[in-house]
């Protein structure tokens, strides 16, 4: 199975991680790594080597950020893609639906690249704006 981060400012990680468990259940292979206030960016990089460590035996990880250019997603990539590691991918820009499709996907989905382009696609198809379209009443015509 691929091994899943989820890593974000404040607590980015840990907040989208209930919410998974409340829709989805326990995840397996699955790490949250908040960025406190508190930490440093050397406690952030600490943080996700544990994360990345712990997910050694995956066949690869993917890494989803908050923002794409904070803390959390270049520490990612330091840590999973510049330092030698094997199969890692960074994605920024996590939504929970993204989150969802993700965890749900691992089941049946083996290559981390495939992985990687089911979440960018839900992450786009997922952002919505509902338009108030009125229900235009039609006229009765002979009562027939």
């Amino acid at each position: 199975m691929i091994g899943l981060i989820v890593t974000g400012h404040g607590n980015f990680a840990s907040g989208l991680t209930s919410s998974l468990k409340l829709i989805a259940g326990e995840p397996k292979n699955y790490v949250a790594v908040d960025f406190l206030e508190s930490y440093s960016v050397d406690d952030l990089e600490r943080e996700l080597t544990k994360a990345l460590d712990e997910l050694k035996d995956c066949e690869g990880v993917l890494v989803l950020s908050d923002l794409g250019g904070g803390s959390p997603f270049k520490t990612a990539v330091m840590v999973g893609l510049v330092t030698p590691r094997g199969n890692v991918e960074v994605v920024a820009g996590t939504t929970l639906p993204m989150l969802i499709e993700v965890n749900m996907g691992r089941q049946f989905v083996e290559e981390l690249g495939m992985l990687t382009e089911m979440a960018m696609n839900t992450g786009k198809d997922q952002v919505v704006r509902y338009e108030f379209k009125p229900v235009q009443q039609e006229e009765p015509t002979d009562g027939i």
